[in-house]
């Protein structure tokens, strides 16, 4: 099984470098996938109240057969549980679908900012860490202006950021700017989805130089770059071909050339997170 690399957080806890992303499988389906990725080797699951699998995400979780200290959970409270007490109540429900006592990482899923609640979010949270119902506490889709405000009015910088990152949006100043602020960068849609940036010509040479195939380049420019990726597949020999990144290094011109790629419209859609809200 393969071995995959952690990266220590600010708070001292340690989360491994490819974790499984959940969205969208649910129902009998999605616990088989996840259950496979389990048995692959995963053992970073990320899940949400917005994608509606939590409770799947706890079923693959028990069907493993796993000690739950060797799984680490993330979810995320939704725009419309924002405010202090609503992200109480919101993470007390999440355990329960979870069929857990505590998550290892807890995430603002967007920032929301015409309701402009997040702080308050950020102030639950920081108790729920400190109840030990949350180990890590972090957001999602924040820019550096929305992180600044949050440690401005309550002193704690979020462990984590979650955002889009993928070749086409590689966010070379938002990584530096979480660099500089021991910040953990981890990536949804690492891949790129429908973008295809696995098939950029650069990619594709790159992936025959080093005889691995062209999703498995991207996935180790995150790991080059210090970024967790949280890939997404149903299918168990992708889950394992995800994992598997970790026999083979890029040189730095490789990671400069596939960074070269960004667009700036590389966004998958209009998820700027100053003007686009999840509820």
């Amino acid at each position: 099984m393969t071995s995959i690399p952690a990266i220590r957080l600010d708070d001292g806890h340690e989360f491994p470098q490819i974790g499984f992303g959940t969205y969208p499988l649910k129902g009998e389906e999605g616990v088989t996938a996840i259950r496979s990725a389990l048995d692959a080797g995963y053992r970073l699951l990320d899940t949400a109240v917005n994608y509606d699998n939590e409770v799947e995400v706890g079923e693959a979780l028990r069907a493993s057969g796993l000690p739950r200290e060797d799984v680490q959970i993330t979810t995320k409270v939704p725009g419309r549980d924002h405010g202090y007490d609503e992200t109480l109540r919101s993470l007390t429900g999440s355990l329960e679908r979870l069929g857990v006592d505590h998550v290892d990482l807890y995430l603002i899923h967007w920032p929301n900012p015409s309701r402009d609640r997040f702080v308050d979010t950020w102030r639950a949270m920081i108790e729920l860490r400190s109840r030990g119902l949350a180990r890590s506490i972090g957001v999602s889709n924040f820019t550096a202006d929305y992180l600044t405000r949050l440690v401005d009015e309550t002193g704690v910088m979020p462990a984590v950021n979650q955002v889009e990152l993928h070749p086409y949006f590689p966010q070379a100043e938002l990584l530096a700017f979480h660099e500089e602020h021991d910040i953990v960068t981890e990536a949804w849609s690492p891949l790129g989805k429908a973008a295809k940036p696995h098939e950029n010509e650069v990619v594709t040479s790159i992936a025959e130089k080093y005889g691995v195939t062209p999703g498995q380049v991207v996935l180790r420019w995150h790991v080059e770059r210090g970024v967790i990726a949280i890939p997404k597949s149903a299918t168990p020999s992708r889950q394992k071909e995800n994992l598997d990144i970790f026999g083979f290094e890029l040189s730095e011109d490789d990671v400069d050339a596939i960074t070269a790629l960004g667009r700036p419209d590389g966004r998958l859609f209009g998820g700027d997170p100053t003007t686009h809200e999840e509820m």
